[in-house]
């Protein structure tokens, strides 16, 4: 499979990610998803503190033990959860994501993260603060690189200004084309782009038109309009998932497609829709089918 550097880091990722929230609790489920990914050429796996409370990084950790020194990690820091309610509190200080690394590393069972991600931000934030952080962590070995997971435009824009990011997490796919105002923007900064919610809830796989019979719609799109354009991409090419896929990989800026697996069947299903050719042509149509929207809160 082919790898992409993150930013202008020395980290190589995989162009599909194993995003791991969706991983079974049972550590030997979870570990037959995680061999079959290594199997197949993924190196990227992505988790956060906030899955399950936890338990994910644990299973993860469990997972990878043996892999470690093949494998890019990533994880997420900035929701304060509580072990007691269902509470969860926005706190990306510096003292919280110098504290909570520490239990990420435990839990994941390594002593150091390749990507440490903040998992959301605002523009409130004390910005500075939170970079400091994160440098600081570099500079003590205990991440190689750091990045945002976000889609707020102004909270984008402040940290490409002000930090060293390698990389923003991005929801983005082909009925979510709101990040391509933003694309070009972050590849002239030197940063990459790493996408989640690329198939769109299972909507631009092979199940997408069973899975649109059961929702009032997508985003932007109504009901029908989604079947209708659902109807039209399966026209463009045989293999939804696979159009999926290469139109977002399209873009120089976007080094991985974090996707989901919980079942090893799952798994196989988007190497064999990665490994399944799809023409600029192809891609080109999609995207004239389908809606660019942009980003209408949290610009300034």
């Amino acid at each position: 499979m082919k790898k992409n550097f993150l930013g202008t880091s020395e980290i190589e990722v995989s162009e599909i990610g194993l995003g791991c929230m969706s991983l079974p609790t049972d550590a030997k489920e979870a570990g037959i998803i995680v061999d079959e990914a290594i199997a197949q050429g993924i190196n990227y796996f992505d988790t956060a503190d906030l899955y399950n409370k936890g338990i994910n990084e644990e299973v993860v950790g469990k997972a990878l033990k043996d892999h470690r020194k093949d494998i890019v990690l990533a994880t997420k820091v900035g929701n304060e959860w509580s072990t007691q309610s269902d509470e969860v509190k926005w706190n990306p200080s510096k003292a919280y994501i110098k504290e909570q690394i520490h239990a990420s590393l435990k839990r994941l069972q390594t002593d150091y993260i390749d990507l440490y991600q903040l998992h959301g931000g605002m523009i409130t934030d004390e910005t500075e603060e939170t970079i400091e952080a994160f440098e600081e962590l570099k500079e003590e070995g205990l991440i190689r690189a750091y990045g945002i997971s976000s889609i707020r435009p102004n909270v984008i824009k402040r940290f490409l200004e002000k930090s060293d990011i390698s990389s923003i997490m991005m929801q983005y796919s082909l009925l979510d084309r709101r990040p391509e105002e933003l694309l070009d923007r972050i590849g002239q900064a030197g940063k990459s782009v790493v996408t989640r919610g690329s198939l769109a809830k299972g909507l631009l796989t092979g199940e997408g038109l069973q899975r649109a019979g059961k929702m009032d719609g997508y985003l932007g799109y109504g009901a029908e309009e989604l079947k209708t354009t659902l109807h039209k991409l399966s026209a463009v090419h045989d293999n939804l998932h696979a159009l999926a896929l290469q139109s977002v990989l399209q873009h120089d800026t976007v080094s991985s497609v974090v996707a989901g697996a919980s079942s090893a069947d799952q798994l196989k299903a988007t190497i064999k829709a990665y490994d399944t050719p799809v023409s600029p042509e192809q891609i080109k149509e999609a995207k004239a089918l389908t809606r660019q929207d942009i980003y209408q809160d949290h610009r300034e």
